[in-house]
């Protein structure tokens, strides 16, 4: 049985997929693993390749979204992205992305995009 978190985080993860696709991303992949690593979200825009990280929390919890992204994590999406371009030989411009899906109580959701959420040096 799932948990309520996995629940959660599953719910998050179709509301950011819906929100890119009506901003005019194309879905390349969702959840894409190597190894340890996984990228949430692949997607493309304008040619340009969106690494994007989903974090969904309940609204009332004390920490948002946007502040979860640890350095760890950033290293951890930098080398899952590097083994994505590698395996599917993709070239180009890439950024690192978070979409932010806070879920009300009642159902309701808040859905924040912020491009370039993390900063990496390739």
């Amino acid at each position: 049985m799932a948990t309520r978190a996995k629940m959660t985080g599953d719910r998050g993860e179709a509301i950011a997929v819906e929100y890119l696709r009506r901003h005019g991303f194309l879905i390349c992949a969702r959840n894409w693993r190597c190894g340890r690593y996984e990228i949430d979200i692949v997607a493309v825009k304008s040619g340009v390749t969106h690494f994007v990280e989903v974090r969904t929390r309940a609204a009332d919890s004390v920490v948002p979204p946007e502040m979860t992204i640890t350095p760890a994590k950033a290293g951890a999406m930098l080398r899952a992205a590097e083994a994505y371009l590698a395996m599917t030989r993709t070239a180009g411009e890439a950024e690192f992305d978070l979409v932010a899906v806070e879920i009300c109580p009642d159902g309701s959701y808040e859905v924040r995009y912020v491009a370039n959420a993390v900063e990496v040096g390739w």
